[in-house]
């Protein structure tokens, strides 16, 4: 039954499950004599765009790009600077460049982006919209960025506002304040700013980008705080969220946003979103008025891989039919 509630084209919903349309094959290409390469042999089947799918923010992120040859770009601040990553899968194989002072960095972190520490056999599906999701996406991974800011601010900035707001934010915010990708990235791709150019926004910027007050004081906090909070890496997951706590303004579904990500936490659910408890609900129950405690329950018998679950449902695109117009836009840089 499950297949019948399968999309034939992405909607909202499958895009927010992390689903990145990654067309073309991956086709070799003259090797730039200035990158950096390694190639990866993934232990089983590969998704590009299902891995990578969860870091792009919006269809205009300027750190993030699908090219027609199958290739997917992404722009990074690491620990050892601005670098740009090109990922490709040809015959079963991952070819990777990268350029920048980040480049090594990137390439030693490939893996872990691409989902290698992550065990989907440790998923045993208990509902069969389940485990036909899982079965139709053989080569979904989760990734691990190993980048907590990286992820952090784009969350904060999505906080209690429409997808396009945040989306639009973020996008003007790295344009305007970080630089651009280095090496032969898509045109108008760049690297998002540093913690400090973070925490040196003017509040202007801040206004014209449609981000309140409290959005940007908690990313300013959270910038002046990014060598600790890269620290929560190392730790459990909860521990890891109570890293991010510490921070005013940085609460349960901020962290797991973040941290499903960064360390690509396998069992950290985002409570407190407005439309999650409704879909995993009418998804694995039929109850479209599920809140945050009926959502943990009946996600109670995946736990270790609640996140994936969720993934999982919402890649199906099987939600509640809409019973009121969608949330309007808005736009405070206007006023």
């Amino acid at each position: 039954m499950a297949g019948r509630f399968e999309p034939r084209i992405p909607n909202r919903t499958t895009v927010r499950g992390g689903e990145a349309r990654v067309s073309g094959s991956g086709s070799s290409r003259v090797r730039d004599p200035g990158a950096k390469s390694r190639s990866y042999l993934p232990p089983g089947p590969l998704d590009l765009g299902l891995v990578l799918g969860p870091l792009r923010r919006g269809p205009a992120d300027p750190t993030f790009r699908v090219t027609p040859d199958g290739a997917v770009w992404r722009a990074s601040r690491t620990p050892d600077g601005p670098g740009t990553l090109r990922v490709a899968l040809r015959a079963g194989t991952v070819e990777a460049e990268a350029w920048g002072p980040g480049a090594e960095w990137l390439l030693d972190g490939l893996p872990g982006l691409l989902g290698d520490a992550d065990d989907p056999a440790a998923f045993t599906p208990r509902h069969r919209l389940l485990a036909e999701s899982a079965r139709r996406r053989p080569g979904l991974r989760l990734t691990r960025t190993g980048l907590v800011l990286e992820s952090l601010v784009p969350s904060i900035l999505e906080q209690k506002v429409t997808t396009d707001e945040a989306y639009r934010a973020w996008r003007l915010l790295v344009r305007d304040h970080g630089e651009p990708a280095p090496g032969p990235a898509p045109e108008r791709m760049h690297v998002m700013p540093d913690a400090r150019t973070w925490a040196m926004i003017p509040s202007w910027d801040w206004h014209r980008a449609g981000v309140d007050a409290k959005r940007s004081s908690t990313v300013v906090r959270a910038a002046r705080l990014a060598r600790r909070l890269e620290e929560a890496l190392g730790m459990g997951q909860r521990d890891a969220a109570a890293r991010l706590h510490l921070v005013p303004g940085i609460g349960p579904w901020t962290s797991a946003e973040t941290l499903q990500r960064a360390m690509g936490a396998t069992d950290l659910v985002s409570v407190g979103d407005v439309h999650l408890p409704g879909i995993v609900g009418y998804a694995l129950a039929g109850d479209r008025d599920a809140d945050d405690a009926a959502m943990l329950e009946l996600l109670a018998p995946y736990a270790g891989q609640r996140h994936r679950a969720t993934r999982l449902i919402l890649l199906t695109g099987r939600t509640p039919p809409r019973r009121a117009p969608r949330m309007p836009r808005g736009n405070i840089g206007a006023l």
